[in-house]
Order: structure tokens, then C-alpha cells, then sequence
């Protein structure tokens, strides 16, 4: 039988190659919709013993044996908790809720200055009408405020459920960091071995690395911005500085996407003052982004900015906010084990988390 031409034959592999692809995409967005609460929860209560993992080996390095160096990382960590839940956490929550009572009221405000632009604009020769967008904003004010008392009530009926996620997590979460690593070795070691170590590799640079530094430049833009908003006199600057803190975490666009969203609220009720916070947020955006992100994430991710884009969406897409926050990681590990496996043997350095008798024992 008569071959094809070697062209032929890549134009049928990615013919064939793209609708698998997409099945396999939407298998993977039903599978997730699924078990999306379990997946959910084991996620969280991964990258929490990700984050916890990290000073526990900085005290395994100096010595200290891992069940001490767990108990002690689990003892600092509930202290800090103790700490932010008696002092922050109060105050948050009630600008929060205080926030959420007022802007129907913000709302009601913007009218007002839309009546100041027209009147500006007549005074200017310029004929404004906001007549459309003023019906659009009185029509969306009740709905704003049926939407608002139904979270209220689906909170106080979700109470119970929130806070066994909660135990739920932090148990796993204990249990992840107690035998995470017995976990990981059994299931790396059904794989080939040159694709063992790479894969370790990968996932903890794409996931320890990242979060961490995310968690460092998350609290950075919280805790300065707190600061800003505070000398700026901007009402609920607490809770506005968390939510951008908070953001951090939707990799390379969440900062953005915060301090967009909480210029426009602010502008609701002050346009100058909203102008304000979003120079001086901005200021703060690229002080950390050109002074703290070098130095903390360096380039380890490698993806171009348009695969990250695509990341981001086709995540959303699959997982809505948690796979926003876990698709660049997630492409980054699989970049990065295919980077690792394609380079010489003699040139992978064991980490001594991955290597050693622990995988030799599998």
C-alpha cells in the first residue's frame, strides 16, 4: 500500500490530534464539575501543606527531625492565625458587611454625579445625556439588593458546611504534610523512572515556589496598601486593601483585575478619591512588581505571556476560580518536566525531598 507524504501525515496527526484534545478537555471540565467540592477541598488542603512544607525543611536542614519540625511549622502557624482572627480578621469583616449595606447607597450617589457631569458639560456648551445610564443603575439597585439579602441568607445557612470544609481541610492539610511524601513516592514510582525525579522537580518549583511567592507578594500589597488607604481617608480601606491583597493569588492579572475593581467602587461614591487610590495602588503595583517579583519568582514558571492568557481562561473555564489560580502552575510543571526530561541524565541534581532512599525504597 502507497504511504502518505510526510506532510500528509502531520495534517491528519493534528487533525486528529485537536478533537481528541477538546474531549479529552471536556471530560476533564464534567469530571471536575462532578466531584467539584472533593476536588476542591483536597486542592486547598494540598497547597496548604505545599506552603507548610517549606519551613519545615528550612528546620529539617538545621537538624531538627520532621515530626518536632511539623508540630513546631503547626504550633507557629495556629499562633499566627490566633493572632490575625483576634486582631484583623474582626475589623474585615465588619468594613465588609458595613461595605455591602452601603453601596446600594453608592450607588444612589453616582446619580448625583452624573447630574454634575451633565450640568458641567451644559456649562461647557457640550450636550451630555446620562439618561440611559442613569435608568440602567436605578433599575439594577433593587436587584443589587435582593442579590445581597440572599447571600446573607445562603451564609447563614451555609455556616455548618463552611466550617467542616474547614476541619476537613485542616486535617488533610496535617495529613498531607505527615505523609505526604510516602503518598508521593508511591504514585511517582508507577511512572518510568526518567520521568520521576523531572516531575518532582517540576511540581515543586511550579507549586511550592510559586504559591509562596504569591503568599509573600499577596501580603506585601495588603499590608502597604493598608497603610495608603489609611492616609488617604478612603472608607473601608482595610477591607478594599485585602480584597487586592487576596487577588494576588489569580497569577501575573490579579493585582490588575483588584485594584480595578475597587477603583470603580470607590468611584461610586467619590470620583476624585477613587482616582487617588488607583495612582497610588498603581504606585504599589509596580514598586512590587519590579523590585519584590524578580527577586521572588524569577522566570522558573518560563510560559509566554499569551500561554498564560490561554492558561488562565481554559482554566476558568474548566474549574472556574480554582483553576484560574492553579492552570499557570499546572502548564508550568508540565513545561518543566518535559524541559527536565530532555536534558542530559549527569545534569539533574536530586533534590533531597525526591531523591535518596525514598524513592530507591519504592
Amino acid at each position: 500500500m502507497r504511504r502518505f507524504p510526510a506532510n500528509i501525515q502531520n495534517l491528519l496527526l493534528i487533525g486528529l490530534g485537536f478533537p481528541i484534545v477538546g474531549l479529552n478537555v471536556w471530560v476533564l471540565s464534567q469530571f471536575f464539575r462532578y466531584f467539584e467540592h472533593l476536588i476542591t477541598i483536597l486542592t486547598i488542603a494540598a497547597l496548604i501543606a505545599f506552603l507548610l512544607n517549606y519551613p519545615v525543611k528550612i528546620l529539617e536542614q538545621v537538624n531538627v527531625p520532621r515530626l518536632p519540625a511539623i508540630v513546631c511549622v503547626l504550633l507557629i502557624t495556629l499562633a499566627l492565625f490566633i493572632i490575625l482572627g483576634v486582631t484583623v480578621v474582626p475589623n474585615a469583616i465588619e468594613q465588609t458587611t458595613e461595605l455591602v449595606r452601603q453601596i446600594p447607597e453608592w450607588i444612589r450617589a453616582s446619580n448625583e454625579n452624573i447630574n454634575t457631569w451633565e450640568e458641567w458639560g451644559k456649562g461647557k456648551g457640550l450636550q451630555l445625556d446620562f439618561n440611559v445610564l442613569r435608568s440602567q443603575i436605578n433599575a439594577k439597585i433593587d436587584t443589587q439588593l435582593q442579590i445581597i439579602g440572599a447571600e446573607v441568607v445562603g451564609l447563614a445557612v451555609g455556616t455548618v458546611s463552611g466550617v467542616i470544609d474547614t476541619l476537613s481541610i485542616i486535617v488533610l492539610s496535617v495529613y498531607m504534610l505527615l505523609y505526604g511524601d510516602l503518598l508521593w513516592f508511591g504514585i511517582v514510582a508507577t511512572l518510568p523512572e526518567r520521568i520521576r525525579l523531572p516531575l518532582s522537580e517540576s511540581l515543586r518549583e511550579n507549586f511550592q515556589n510559586f504559591f509562596i511567592s504569591q503568599l509573600i507578594l499577596g501580603t506585601f500589597m495588603a499590608t502597604t496598601l493598608t497603610a495608603v488607604f489609611f492616609f488617604l481617608k478612603v472608607p473601608f480601606g482595610l477591607s478594599f486593601a485585602i480584597f487586592i491583597g487576596a487577588t494576588e493569588l489569580i497569577p501575573f492579572i490579579g493585582a490588575s483585575l483588584g485594584i480595578g475593581l475597587v477603583t470603580i467602587v470607590i468611584m461610586l461614591k467619590n470620583f476624585g478619591l477613587g482616582i487617588s487610590v488607583l495612582i497610588a495602588a498603581v504606585i504599589v503595583q509596580q514598586i512590587k512588581d519590579n523590585l519584590l517579583a524578580p527577586k521572588l519568582m524569577g522566570e522558573f514558571i518560563g510560559l509566554n505571556p499569551i500561554a498564560i492568557l490561554i492558561c488562565l481562561l481554559a482554566g476558568g473555564q474548566i474549574a472556574g476560580l480554582l483553576g484560574v489560580i492553579v492552570s499557570v502552575p499546572i502548564v508550568g510543571t508540565i513545561k518543566g518536566t518535559i524541559d527536565l526530561m530532555s536534558q542530559p541524565p549527569h545534569s539533574l541534581v536530586p533534590q533531597p525531598e525526591y531523591a535518596g532512599e525514598s524513592l530507591d525504597s519504592e
